[in-house]
C-alpha cells in the first residue's frame, strides 16, 4: 500500500484510518491486505463476489492521478460515501445516495473526477470554491465533443460520456458538507438543478432498443462456420489440446531432470552424442519426420550466421535435444552430429510438430473429405484450439441468449442434464445473474438446447486446468476473439474446408442476444431456424422461464414477447393497408378477416363518422387493430387468427378443444376457418406444388395409394396459389 498523503491544515477527515471494506460491507479473505482510507491506492482485487467480467483496472482505485492533496482527499471522501452510504456521517446528507454503488461504477466516477481535476489544473483553478456554472458548462462542452490535436471538433461523445461529465459537479455539490479539505461554493447549482441524464440528453428507455441485430449476411456464414467447427472439429481439437499439454509437460519434466542432473559432477562430462544418435535412429526406424522450426526462428538463425542453404537451418534441434534428455542444443555438438542429422533428414524428412496424419473430415460444402488440419507449429496449434473455442462461444451465445456477464460466470461443472421421460433430455447450464443484482450475483439456471450444451462441454474439455469450480471462460474480449475467428474462416484454412467467407459487420455478444430475440419473434423461418432448430430454442427459453419465473430467461422471454407483439401489430397494419389497396386475403378465414377490416375502415371514414373526432393516424389505427393482433399466430404458410378455440381445426384433431394456443405444427390451413393466406405465403405453396408434381412424376403405376394422396395434396396447393393470385388482383387491375 502507498503511504498517506500530506494534507493542508484542515479538520481531519471523518474516515481517517477507516477500513474501507469493513465500512462498505465488502468481504475479503482472512489473509488479504486491508484497504485503508488513508492509502492512495485502494486495491479491491481480493474482494469476494466481484464479477468475472470486471477488469483488474476497475478493481484498483488509484488516487495518485490527482495531483492536489486536497482534491485527492475530496475524491477519497466522495468514493467512500458512494460505497458506504449508511456511514453515520453520510446518511444525514439530504442528497446522498441511499444505496451503495458498485465498485465498477465507483471506478468510473473516480476516473471522470480525476479528469475533471486535471482540466481544472490546466485552467489555473486551485479551489473548488472557484468553480461556477460557467465552469461546469465549459467542462461539459469539453467532454461533449471529440477534438483532434489542434482542438478542432471531429465528432461527438456518447450520451453516457456526457452524463458522466455532468455527474461530477453534481456529486461534488451533493456531498459538499462531507468534504474537509475543499468544498464547492454554497450557491453553486449546476444546470439549475437539472439531472445529469437530462443535461446529457440520455434516451429515456421507452424508445426502440438501440442494440441492432447481427446482419443476416454476416450471421449465416458465421453461424454455419461455428457449428461446423463445433461438431466436426471439436473432438479433434480436444485431442490436439491434449497433445500440446503433453508436449509441454514432457518438455518441462525433461528440463527439471536435466537441471537436477547438471548439478551433479558426474553428469557434467556426459556426452550427448550417443543419446541423440539413438533418438535419430528411432526416427528412421519409425519413419517419424523431424520437427520443423517456425519461419521466424529460421530467420533468426540466418541472422546469426547460418547459411540459408544449410539443410539443418529449419530443423528444431532444441526439441530433439530435450527429447534426448538435455535442456538445449549446444552449437559445439553440431560438427559431430551433422552426419546423423542429415542422414535422418534425408530418410524421413521434416514436418511441423502437431497435426501430422490428421483424420479426414467431410468439407462444409459437398461430400469431399480432407484432413481436418494441415501440420502445425505449436503456436498455430494453440491458435487453432482457440478458434474452435471461440466457435463454441458463438454457438453458446447465439443459441442461449446469455449476457456476456452470465457467460463469464460459467464454471467447470456447470452442465446439468435430466431425462424426465425416455428419450426426452433437458439440458441446463448453471451460472449467475449479475446485472441488477447485488455483489456476488444470484445463481441461476438456463434451460438450453443440445448444441449450446455441447458447446459448453467442448469449452470445458479444452480448458487447460478443468478443475471443478474453475472459471470456464474467464474474462475475455469477444470482439478480439471474433476478429481472429473471422480471419481464420476467411483464410486459406477456411477455404480448404469449404467454409463461406464472413463479410465485414459488427458482431458482439449484445447483438447476438438481440438477434436471438428478434429471430424468435419476427423470423421463425430465418437464419437461426435454418442452422439451429428455432422451435427447440423457443421451448428451452419457455422452460427456463417456467423453471425460474424471475430468472434471466424470463427477461429474454419478456423481450421476445414484446417484440412478438410489435411484429403482430406491424403485420396486421400491413394487411389492413393491403386491404385498403384492394389486395385481399385468401383462405377459409378470409371472409371473417375482410369483414373485420371493413369495420375498421368504416370507423376511419370521415363521412360516415357521427362524432367530430376522426381517427386516421397509424397510432389510432393500431389501437383499433390491437385486439386482433393479439390472436395472430404465424404458420409456415399461413396466418392463424385464433379468435375462437372451438373453431380451431388443429385443436379438434389433437383432442384439446380448450387449449389457449393453436398447434401451428398441425395446421391444415386449407380447411381451418381461422386461417388465411396472403401474398407472402405464395412462394411456399408454389414450391410445395412444384415438389409434389416432381414426386408424382417419379411414382410407378402400381403405387396408386401414394398417387391418390399426392394428387390431392398437389391439387390443394394449386388451389391455394390460385386463390392468392385471385385475391391479390388490385382495383386498378380490375378496372383495366
Amino acid at each position: 500500500m502507498n503511504s498517506p498523503s500530506a494534507h493542508s491544515a484542515h479538520a481531519a477527515s471523518p474516515f481517517a484510518g477507516a477500513d474501507v471494506c469493513e465500512e462498505a460491507g465488502l468481504q475479503l479473505p482472512a489473509e488479504a491486505d486491508r484497504v485503508v482510507f488513508d492509502d492512495d491506492l485502494w486495491d479491491f482485487t481480493e474482494v469476494i463476489g466481484l464479477p468475472v467480467q470486471m477488469p483488474l483496472s476497475a478493481r484498483r482505485l488509484d488516487f495518485t492521478t490527482i495531483v492536489s492533496p486536497d482534491w485527492r482527499l475530496v475524491a477519497k471522501e466522495l468514493v467512500m460515501a458512494l460505497v458506504a452510504p449508511q456511514h453515520p456521517v453520510v446518511a444525514p446528507l439530504p442528497r446522498a445516495y441511499r444505496t451503495a454503488l458498485h465498485l465498477w461504477t465507483c471506478a468510473g466516477r473516480l476516473a471522470e473526477l480525476s479528469r475533471f481535476f486535471r482540466w481544472l489544473d490546466a485552467r489555473g483553478v486551485t479551489s473548488l470554491g472557484q468553480v461556477g456554472t460557467e465552469c461546469c458548462e465549459a467542462y461539459l462542452w469539453h467532454r461533449r465533443y471529440v477534438l483532434d490535436e489542434n482542438g478542432t471538433v471531429v465528432g461527438s461523445q456518447s450520451p453516457a460520456t456526457r452524463r458522466a461529465a455532468a455527474m461530477v459537479p453534481v456529486d461534488l455539490v451533493n456531498y459538499r458538507e462531507l468534504f474537509t479539505a475543499d468544498q464547492p461554493a454554497a450557491n453553486l447549482i449546476p444546470w439549475g438543478g437539472a439531472t445529469p441524464s437530462a443535461v446529457a440528453e440520455m434516451p429515456n428507455g421507452r424508445d426502440e432498443n438501440k442494440t441492432q441485430p447481427v446482419e443476416g449476411g454476416v450471421l449465416q456464414p458465421m453461424l454455419a462456420a461455428a457449428l461446423y467447427l463445433l461438431t466436426v472439429f471439436g473432438p479433434h481439437a480436444i485431442t490436439l489440446a491434449e497433445q500440446i499439454r503433453e508436449a509441454d509437460r514432457r518438455g518441462a519434466r525433461k528440463s527439471r531432470d536435466v537441471r537436477r542432473a547438471q548439478g551433479r559432477k558426474k553428469a557434467r562430462a556426459q556426452d550427448p552424442e550417443p543419446k541423440i544418435t539413438a533418438l535419430l535412429a528411432e526416427h528412421r526406424q519409425t519413419n517419424n519426420p523431424l520437427t520443423l522450426l517456425p519461419d521466424h526462428h529460421v530467420t533468426e538463425r540466418i541472422a546469426k550466421g547460418w547459411s540459408k542453404h544449410d539443410p539443418l537451418v529449419g530443423i528444431s534441434l532444441d526439441l530433439l535435444t530435450r527429447r534426448a534428455g538435455f535442456s538445449f542444443f549446444s552449437p559445439r555438438w553440431l560438427p559431430a552430429l551433422r552426419g546423423p542429422l542429415e542422414e535422418t533428414l534425408a530418410s524421413v524428412g521434416a514436418e511441423r510438430e502437431f497435426g501430422r496424419n490428421a483424420v479426414a473430415v467431410t468439407m462444409a460444402a459437398g461430400d469431399t473429405t480432407v484432413p481436418w488440419t494441415s501440420p502445425l507449429h505449436r503456436q498455430q496449434a494453440v491458435a487453432l484450439t482457440g478458434i474452435v473455442r471461440t466457435a463454441a462461444v458463438i454457438v453458446l451465445a447465439a443459441a442461449s441468449g446469455m449476457r456476456s456477464s452470465e457467460l463469464m460466470e460459467l464454471e467447470v461443472g456447470c452442465r446439468r442434464s435430466e431425462e424426465p421421460a425416455p428419450g426426452l433430455i433437458r439440458y441446463r447450464l448453471v451460472s449467475k445473474v449479475i446485472k441488477g443484482q447485488g455483489l456476488g450475483g444470484v445463481v441461476d439456471e438456463w434451460v438450453v438446447i443440445e448444441p449450446a450444451y455441447r458447446a459448453a462441454e467442448l469449452i470445458e474439455r479444452l480448458h487447460p486446468v478443468p478443475a471443478e469450480g474453475a472459471s470456464l471462460l474467464g474474462r475475455f474480449a469477444f470482439d478480439v476473439r471474433y476478429r481472429w475467428f473471422r480471419n481464420w474462416v476467411n483464410s486459406e484454412a477456411g477455404a480448404r474446408l469449404g467454409l463461406a467467407p464472413i463479410p465485414d459487420g459488427l458482431v458482439n455478444l449484445r447483438r447476438l442476444r438481440r438477434t436471438l430475440a428478434l429471430e424468435m419473434a419476427y423470423r421463425p423461418g430465418g437464419v437461426l431456424a435454418t442452422k439451429i432448430h428455432l422451435k427447440h430454442i423457443v421451448v428451452a427459453t419457455t422452460e427456463g422461464y417456467s423453471s425460474r419465473p424471475g430468472g434471466a430467461q424470463a427477461e429474454l422471454l419478456a423481450e421476445v414477447n414484446k417484440l412478438e407483439g410489435d411484429r403482430n401489430l406491424d403485420l396486421v397494419l400491413g394487411e389492413f393497408r393491403n386491404y385498403q389497396q384492394g389486395v385481399l386475403p385468401a383462405g377459409p378465414g378470409a371472409r371473417s378477416l375482410t369483414e373485420f377490416f371493413a369495420s375498421i375502415d368504416e370507423k376511419l371514414d370521415a363521412a360516415a363518422a357521427t362524432a367530430p373526432k376522426t381517427q386516421r393516424s397509424d397510432r389510432d389505427v393500431l389501437n383499433l387493430l390491437t385486439k386482433r393482433a393479439k390472436v395472430l399466430h404465424l404458420g409456415p404458410a399461413n396466418y392463424c387468427w385464433f379468435t375462437d378455440p372451438s373453431r380451431a381445426l388443429c385443436l379438434k384433431l389433437a383432442g384439446t378443444p380448450t387449449a389457449d394456443r393453436p398447434l401451428v405444427g398441425m395446421c391444415d390451413s386449407a380447411r381451418c376457418p381461422q386461417a388465411t393466406h396472403h401474398p407472402c405465403h405464395r412462394p411456399v405453396w408454389a414450391e410445395h406444388a412444384e415438389r409434389t408434381e416432381m414426386f408424382l412424376g417419379q411414382l410407378g403405376t402400381t403405387r396408386k395409394t401414394e398417387r391418390t394422396r399426392l394428387q390431392a395434396d398437389y391439387d390443394r396447393a394449386l388451389r391455394v396459389v390460385a386463390e392468392i393470385d385471385a385475391a391479390t388482383v388490385t382495383e386498378d387491375e380490375e378496372s383495366a
